[in-house]
C-alpha cells in the first residue's frame, strides 16, 4: 500500500479538497443567526405594567383561557406553541384541527409544576386568574426565564372596546413576528362589524340584560368589558353599563326595576342554555319583566363575549337575534 508521504504534493492537495482536510478547506457556513439579528427584532411591549423586550419570537408559547388560545391559532401560531389549558366551550371548527395539534395541559389552569414541565418560554393569559396562583404569577414566571402577556381586557387604560382587540391583535403579532397576519385579521374582523353597522342603523335600541350565571344575586356584564361594545354595535343598550367593571353581580329586583326587552344568556360551563332559560322564567322577581313575559332570550358562547377574535361574529349573531327582521 502506497504511503501518503510518498505521493505528489499536487494529489495530496486533490485529496484533501474532497475531504475537507489540508490546507484548501471550503469556508466555514456562517453561525446560525443570534437572537439580536431576527428581522424585526427586538420588540418592547409594556403590558398591564410590565414591560418586556423581546430578543426573538417566542417557540414555547403556553395559552389559559380559550379566547387568547384563539388569537394565537387564528395568527397561525399552533406550531409556537408548547401548550394550552382551560376551555369554556367548544373550539371553532376552522381552528379544531390546529388545535388538537398543540398538547393540553390542563381542563382549568395548569399547577405551576405542570406548566413549567411544559417548558414554556411565553404564557399568554386571558384573565387575571391566569396568574393568580402561587408560583404562576408574572412576577415569578420572569424570575424562571419566562415572559408573559395579559390580556388587555383584563387592565384596561380606556373603554374596552374593538379599538382595544385590533391592538391586542396587533401586539401579538410584533411579539410572534407576524404582523402582516394580524393586519389582516384586522382588516377581516372590520369588514364583518361594518357589514353590521350598516343594517342596525336607524334600528331601535333594544333594552339588554345580560345573564352569566347566580341564584342568588346576577353574574351579569357591566360597562368596562368588551361585551358592553358588543351589545351597542349589535343595536342594543346594556341596562348594567353602569357597572364599572367587566362582570360584576347585580340583585334580580334591580334586573326588574330596569324592565329589559331582551335577555342576553352567555353560554358556557355545565348549566345549559334550557337550564338558565327555565331559571330565569321561574323565578318569581322577574315575572313582570318585558323580556320574560315575551321570552325573548338571546345566546352568546361566553368565548364570544371577551376580547378574542370571535368578537365581530358575536356582534353580528347578536344583531341578527335582537333585530331579525334586519337580517331576514
Amino acid at each position: 500500500m502506497t504511503s501518503p508521504r510518498s505521493l505528489p504534493v499536487t494529489l495530496l492537495l486533490i485529496i484533501g479538497l474532497m475531504t475537507g482536510c489540508g490546507t484548501a478547506q471550503p469556508a466555514a457556513s456562517p453561525p446560525p443567526s443570534t437572537p439580536s439579528t431576527v428581522a424585526g427584532f427586538p420588540v418592547t411591549v409594556t403590558n398591564c405594567g410590565v414591560t418586556t423586550t423581546y430578543q426573538r419570537p417566542p417557540r414555547r408559547a403556553v395559552t389559559m383561557n380559550q379566547h387568547v388560545t384563539e388569537i394565537m391559532l387564528a395568527l397561525g401560531l399552533e406550531k409556537s406553541m408548547a401548550g394550552t389549558a382551560f376551555l369554556d366551550d367548544r373550539i371553532p371548527p376552522q381552528y379544531e384541527a390546529a388545535y388538537n395539534s398543540v398538547k393540553v395541559l390542563a381542563e382549568e389552569y395548569p399547577s405551576y409544576e405542570v406548566l413549567l414541565s411544559a417548558e414554556p418560554d411565553f404564557v399568554y393569559g386571558g384573565f387575571r386568574s391566569a396568574f393568580d396562583e402561587e408560583g404562576r404569577g408574572r412576577e415569578a414566571l420572569e424570575k424562571a426565564g419566562i415572559d408573559s402577556y395579559l390580556s388587555l381586557e383584563a387592565c384596561p387604560a380606556g373603554p374596552v372596546t374593538t379599538d382595544l382587540l385590533e391592538e391586542e391583535i396587533r401586539t401579538i403579532g410584533r411579539i410572534f413576528g407576524v404582523s402582516d397576519r394580524a393586519e389582516q385579521r384586522v382588516a377581516e374582523m372590520r369588514a364583518v362589524l361594518e357589514g353590521v353597522e350598516e343594517k342596525v342603523r336607524g334600528a331601535e335600541p333594544v333594552k339588554v340584560f345580560v345573564y352569566d350565571s347566580g341564584d342568588k344575586t346576577a353574574f351579569t356584564a357591566g360597562g368596562a368589558g368588551i361585551g358592553n361594545d358588543m351589545i351597542s354595535r349589535a343595536g342594543g343598550v346594556n341596562l348594567f353599563a353602569d357597572l364599572g367593571k367587566a362582570f360584576g353581580d347585580v340583585s334580580f329586583e334591580q334586573v326588574a326595576d330596569r324592565a329589559p326587552e331582551a335577555i342576553v344568556i352567555y353560554d358556557y360551563g355545565d348549566q345549559s342554555v334550557a337550564d338558565k332559560k327555565t331559571f330565569l322564567l321561574s323565578n318569581p322577581a322577574l315575572k313582570d319583566v318585558p323580556a320574560i313575559k315575551e321570552q325573548r332570550f338571546a345566546v352568546l358562547p361566553l368565548s364570544a363575549t371577551v376580547l378574542g377574535v370571535r368578537v365581530p361574529e358575536g356582534v353580528e349573531s347578536l344583531a341578527g337575534q335582537l333585530h331579525p327582521d334586519r337580517f331576514s
